[in-house]
C-alpha cells in the first residue's frame, strides 16, 4: 500500500503530532449532498440537502475524536460516510494514507475489516431472529481469515466476556437483554475482527444514564486494552467531555470549532459552541446560579437552503454584515495566534473571543 503525502489541516500543521504519531484516518475537505428532485416521470433535480458541506479532521491511533453537535447537523452522516455506507459527492477519506471512496469490492472489503461501527439503537442494530452468538459470529462469515469454523463458538465466547457479559449467555436472543446489554453486544459484534477504528454513533443516548457510564467506561477500557481509535459521536457534552480526547463542534454540515477537550470546554471561542456549553448541567448549585445562559434564538435553517456566509449568524448575537458576505474558515483566529494558549485552536467565526461558560472543575 502506497502512503501518500500528509495534508495539512486547520489544526496541525503537516507532519506526525506531537507523540509522533501519524494519523490513521485522514478526512479531507468531505461532502455529502442528497439531491431534491420533482416529478413522477421525469424526476429533474431541483435542489440538494447539504447535510455534510466541507469537513476535514484526523484521527490518530489510539485517540478518541469527539463530535457533536444538534440533531441534524451532520454526525450520523459523517459516520455512514466513513464507512464507506454512502458515497460522498464529494473529499477524500484517507485511511492510512489511500482513499477508501474510490475501492470497491476485496479492497474496500479489507479496509472495513479494520474501521468497524457501533450503532445508535442497540436493538435495531441487532438482527432479533438471530442469536446472540450467531450475530457476534456474523463477521468470522464475511472474513473467515480472522477465525477458523471450528474455532468461532469459542472467540465469540471471548468476546461476550471482554465486554463483561456471561459466555453462556450464547444462545440467547437479543429481546432477552437489557438495553445496556444489547449495547454490549453491539461492541462485541464491533471488535470481532479486532479493527483499529471505531466509529460510534451516539452509543450512549439510547441508555439510562447509569448505563451510560458503564458503557462509556467499557469502551474507554477496550480502548486501552486493543489500541483503539475512537470516533465518538453524541449531543450530551458531558459524555463527550469523559471519553474524548479532542472535540469538533458540528452545526449545519460543518465543524465550526475543533480543538483539545479541556481547550473547548475551558475556552470556547465559537458562539454556537458557548451556546451549547451554557447549556450543559451543572451540578453545584452555586456555580449554577452565577453562570451565564445563552439562548438562542430562532431555529436550525434548512440544510436545502442554508444561509449565505456564516451558517451560524442567522441565530448569533455577535452577526454583522461580514457574516453574510463571507464564510469564516476554520482556522486559528488571528487574534489568538500564536499565544500559545488554548485558545489557539481552530475556530471558524469573524468575531472569536474567548467566553468561560462551564464553571471550572
Amino acid at each position: 500500500m502506497t502512503t501518500a503525502p500528509r495534508p495539512a489541516t486547520p489544526e496541525r500543521p503537516a507532519g506526525p503530532d506531537p507523540d509522533g504519531r501519524e494519523p490513521i484516518l485522514q478526512v479531507r475537505n468531505l461532502v455529502k449532498h442528497f439531491p431534491l428532485t420533482q416529478g413522477i416521470l421525469f424526476r429533474k433535480q431541483v435542489g440538494a440537502v447539504q447535510a455534510v458541506d466541507g469537513v476535514s479532521f484526523d484521527l490518530y491511533p489510539g485517540e478518541t475524536l469527539g463530535i457533536v453537535g444538534e440533531s441534524g447537523c451532520g454526525k450520523s452522516t459523517v459516520a455512514r460516510l466513513l464507512m464507506n455506507l454512502e458515497t460522498p459527492t464529494s473529499g477524500e477519506i484517507l485511511y492510512k494514507g489511500e482513499d477508501i471512496t474510490r475501492l470497491s469490492g476485496r479492497a474496500l472489503k479489507a479496509v472495513r475489516r479494520n474501521i468497524q461501527m457501533v450503532f445508535q439503537d442497540p436493538y435495531t442494530s441487532l438482527n432479533p431472529r438471530m442469536t446472540v452468538g450467531d450475530i457476534i459470529g456474523e463477521p468470522f462469515e464475511i472474513h473467515p481469515e480472522v477465525a477458523p469454523k471450528g474455532d468461532r463458538r469459542r472467540r465469540v465466547q471471548e468476546l461476550l466476556d471482554v465486554v463483561g457479559l456471561n459466555p453462556e449467555y450464547i444462545n440467547r436472543y437479543p429481546h432477552q437483554f437489557s438495553g445496556g446489554q444489547r449495547q454490549r453486544i453491539g461492541i462485541a459484534r464491533g471488535l470481532a475482527l479486532r479493527p483499529e477504528v471505531i466509529v460510534a454513533d451516539e452509543p450512549v443516548s439510547a441508555l439510562d444514564v447509569s448505563v451510560q457510564a458503564q458503557v462509556v467506561n467499557l469502551m474507554e477500557r477496550l480502548q486501552d486494552e486493543f489500541g483503539l481509535a475512537y470516533m465518538f459521536i453524541a449531543h450530551d457534552l458531558s459524555i463527550v467531555r469523559h471519553i474524548a480526547d479532542r472535540v469538533g463542534v458540528m452545526y449545519l454540515g460543518r465543524i465550526v470549532e475543533l480543538g483539545a477537550d479541556a481547550a473547548i470546554y475551558e475556552h470556547p471561542t465559537h458562539p454556537y459552541t458557548q451556546a451549547l456549553l451554557s447549556a450543559v448541567p451543572v451540578p453545584n448549585p452555586e456555580a449554577r446560579e452565577h453562570r451565564e445562559r445563552i439562548i438562542l434564538a430562532g431555529d436550525v435553517p434548512s440544510p436545502a437552503d442554508p444561509p449565505s456566509g456564516c451558517r451560524f449568524r442567522t441565530r448569533c448575537w455577535k452577526a454583522q454584515e461580514l457574516c453574510a458576505e463571507k464564510d469564516p474558515p476554520l482556522t486559528v483566529p488571528p487574534v489568538f495566534r500564536g499565544t500559545a494558549g488554548p485558545t489557539e485552536h481552530p475556530s471558524a467565526c469573524h468575531f472569536a473571543e474567548e467566553k468561560q461558560v462551564v464553571p471550572p472543575e
